[in-house]
């Protein structure tokens, strides 16, 4: 049987500056969960590459699993034990290295570490936005995630897509770019959230009224402004009686514009409460009690926070994008992300507690079946298969 290698570059420097996981990091988690107690972890820092010892994998991978103090510690000691003296050596069975989070894959050192272990890769891809959509994205990241693309065509010999959608848009940049299409599958994504305890009824929610959850990192292409817009449209029409808008995420990169509003529009005081850090149980906490998750964004690979708020029974207002089709089907309400006047529309209907579109909704969730990481893992086990027995 292979070795499996699992990259975990990008957890420990997330552990290492406090940072709040993403989709993607709560992906890497995942993996670190189904194929941990039978894998060894791997540092890629630019020129030093480094597979830890099973003893020091087992500790990561634990500590990683049960995030707090010691993950940070911990991670800060073995990443300088591996610069210090120890570069990338596999074991002397063949080793598939797994890489969830396009980390490393914009480096030529990754490509050189590949090739002088001899590892094989399976990369996921997660999404082309940068190259889709390089407005929405920090400067300098089309360039560095066409590299990472190229990197994923021409050195793994698997690709994980999390949906149809970036399959698609990953063969249409290698067929562009005349690279070859490594073996592929899709492997839809499950909730990221773990299960949690009920806890009481109404007395537990944590807004008083109405209201709603837009849940991930403030950036462009998430389109809080045109919400935090409708926000004060509503206000300024219904007052108190408005509903409130819970912001949970951390501010990211070129969100001036949203910032500005959160701080100094003053209708929007009271009725707009941004959460810049939030727990697993409190974000669990929202989301339950919400008359809706609204989930406006221009364009999006997967979009976990939809998986999530349905798995809990929580309606979700989504903005019409295929991707968002293809993991949720008919169940949420769709809306252009650029229909400001739907959006407003549907938000009033769904604060209302006998709201008919709400309870509609409701009824076509019974019949949802959000996807699981059984099925994820043995879609991808399947893939680890084929590439271990190639004839």
């Amino acid at each position: 049987m292979d070795v499996i290698l699992i990259d975990i570059t990008r957890l420990l420097y997330r552990q290492l500056t406090h940072t709040l996981p993403t989709g993607i990091d709560r992906v890497c988690i995942e993996y670190i969960r189904h194929y941990g107690n039978r894998s060894r972890a791997v540092l890629c820092l630019g020129p030093f590459s480094a597979m830890l010892s099973q003893a020091d994998s087992t500790r990561i991978f634990t500590a990683l699993l049960l995030p707090g103090l010691s993950a940070r510690w911990l991670s800060a000691a073995l990443i300088a034990k591996a610069v210090l003296w120890r570069w990338l050596r596999v074991p002397r069975r063949p080793s598939i290295l797994i890489n969830t989070s396009h980390t490393g894959l914009e480096s030529p050192w990754y490509a050189w570490a590949l090739r002088r272990s001899g590892a094989r890769l399976v990369a996921m891809v997660h999404d082309l936005i940068p190259i889709s959509h390089p407005e929405y994205c920090r400067s300098g990241e089309y360039a560095a995630h066409h590299v990472r693309m190229r990197s994923a065509a021409t050195l793994a010999h698997g690709i994980v897509a999390n949906s149809s959608v970036t399959l698609e848009k990953f063969t249409e940049f290698c067929e562009i770019n005349r690279l070859p299409v490594p073996a592929a599958t899709v492997a839809l994504l499950a909730p990221g959230l773990r299960p949690a305890p009920l806890a009481g009824g109404i007395e537990d929610q944590p807004v008083r009224g109405p209201y709603f959850v837009i849940l991930g990192t403030i950036e462009p292409r998430k389109n809080h402004w045109m919400l935090l817009h409708v926000w004060r449209s509503i206000v300024e029409q219904l007052g108190a009686e408005a509903p409130t808008l819970v912001v949970v995420g951390q501010r990211g990169w070129e969100c001036e514009n949203v910032v500005d509003m959160l701080e100094r529009c003053r209708p929007l005081r009271g009725k707009v409460i941004e959460l810049g850090r939030c727990s697993d149980q409190e974000l669990h906490r929202y989301l339950r009690h919400a008359s809706a998750l609204l989930f406006p964004s221009f364009v999006e690979g997967y979009g976990m926070p939809l998986t999530e708020a349905l798995a809990m029974n929580v309606p979700v207002i989504a903005s019409d994008i295929p991707v968002f089709h293809e993991v949720a089907g008919s169940v949420p309400d769709y809306a252009s992300p650029v229909d400001g006047k739907r959006w407003e529309s549907l938000i009033k209907d769904y604060a209302q507690p006998d709201s008919a579109m709400r309870t509609a909704q409701l009824g076509r969730l019974r019949h949802f079946k959000p996807p699981t990481w059984a099925a994820h893992f043995t879609t991808v086990d399947t893939l680890l298969a084929r590439l271990s027995n190639p004839g």
